[in-house]
């Protein structure tokens, strides 16, 4: 794949997303909702950011079986059940992100909910990502 990340001069500048992300492939893979459920589908972790780390790594983990890395990102979209403790979190959360994704971001979006399919989780990421 190849993606050009768009960051206009007349928008903000973004912090751990870009603002658009053209990318070309041939293959598009969806990624479903990955929460912080174990091999045996247990909700792991008592925090925000040790669920977020879980569920980006299932996310990485589904886009990797498929083919892909985390270059291939093209959006994300991460549903926070606290979207007050998920900004309070932010920067351990994009220490997170960078350790397992690197730098380049997809364009992303962080939404609350009111809750999750799984009661204990407190964060859920989808997305998808364009392969060669």
């Amino acid at each position: 794949m190849t993606a050009e990340r768009v960051n206009p001069a007349e928008l903000s500048p973004p912090t751990g997303f870009s603002h658009a992300v053209v990318a070309t492939g041939s293959r598009v893979v969806f990624l479903a909702g990955q929460t912080a459920l174990d091999a045996d589908g247990k909700v792991t972790g008592d925090t925000l950011p040790e669920q977020f780390e879980r569920a980006l790594a299932n996310l990485l983990t589904a886009l990797r079986a498929a083919g892909g890395t985390p270059a291939d990102l093209a959006r994300v979209t991460v549903y926070a059940t606290d979207l007050a403790a998920y900004r309070a979190h932010a920067p351990r959360l994009g220490r997170i992100w960078h350790r397992l994704a690197g730098r380049d971001y997809p364009a992303m979006a962080v939404v609350q909910v009111v809750r999750l399919w799984d009661e204990e989780a407190m964060v859920e990421l989808d997305g998808f990502a364009v392969l060669p």
